[in-house]
């Protein structure tokens, strides 16, 4: 059983004990969540499609722990000006665990 969720924007397919990592949730490590954009539920083959969710289903997920990403760096230069500028950011994000799929 898998299904289609819309997590904070992005859409995943997610099963049961999946791990995740997820833009950065605002709840303590050990609490629970509930996701309930769930737009598409696959159950053995029983293909149920939202129209734009699915009625009654949702994801319940664990927060495990907060983390950053890996450093994307940005590059500006204008040739010939003698301009340049270098910029760094590290998203955090939010490692998940699927505890149970309702639908």
């Amino acid at each position: 059983m898998y299904v289609i969720v819309d997590i904070q924007g992005q859409q995943m397919k997610v099963e049961k004990d999946q791990k995740l990592f997820v833009h950065r949730i605002n709840a303590e490590n050990g609490s629970q969540v509930e996701f309930e954009k769930v737009l598409l539920v696959d159950n053995d083959g029983a293909v149920t499609v939202g129209a734009p969710t699915v009625e009654g289903a949702k994801v319940v997920v664990e927060v495990v722990s907060q983390v950053k990403g890996e450093k994307v760096l940005i590059f500006h230069k204008k040739r010939r000006k003698g301009h340049r500028k270098l910029n760094g950011h590290r998203q955090q994000f939010s490692e998940v665990i699927v505890k149970e799929i309702i639908a």
